[in-house]
């Protein structure tokens, strides 16, 4: 059974929510990632209040007038952040990205850990045609 640890990708970081966007999206591009987890700032580094994208800087930031230098990924978040277990099945990680129409979603070991992130990306590789088209119809819906 493959499981969400099978498929996600390794390493990914989080960006505390007291930085600004201009960091995060300087982060973004070291790291060649569209998003990036937000730590708690009652809990750094361990505790996700919420996740931004490349998206976000752009329109909710610099496209509403706002300077990325200035707010923060704090900002930004908002509702209640998803995640999924390693030990998560390939259906559990659809379902999950599928009913919240979420395209990435950060990995959680035993221990809360963030340890990776799975993306569209990553689901394409595993998924058949078929599969991968019914996803994407449901995110995109």
């Amino acid at each position: 059974m493959t499981t969400a640890a099978d498929i996600m990708h390794h390493g990914a970081r989080w960006i505390p929510a007291t930085e600004t966007l201009d960091r995060a999206a300087q982060l973004m591009r070291e790291l060649g990632v569209g998003a990036l987890p937000v730590s708690d700032p009652r809990d750094p580094g361990e505790r996700m209040c919420g996740i931004i994208t490349d998206r976000d800087i752009v329109v909710r930031c610099i496209a509403a007038g706002h300077d990325p230098s200035r707010v923060t990924a704090g900002d930004l978040c908002q509702g209640t952040p998803r995640w999924i277990s390693t030990d998560a099945t390939v259906e559990d990680v659809l379902r999950e990205m599928e009913s919240h129409q979420i395209r990435r979603l950060p990995v959680i070991d035993d221990n809360k850990r963030l340890v990776g992130m799975i993306s569209e990306h990553d689901l394409a590789l595993q998924l058949s045609d078929d599969q991968l088209a019914q996803f994407v119809e449901r995110v995109y819906a």
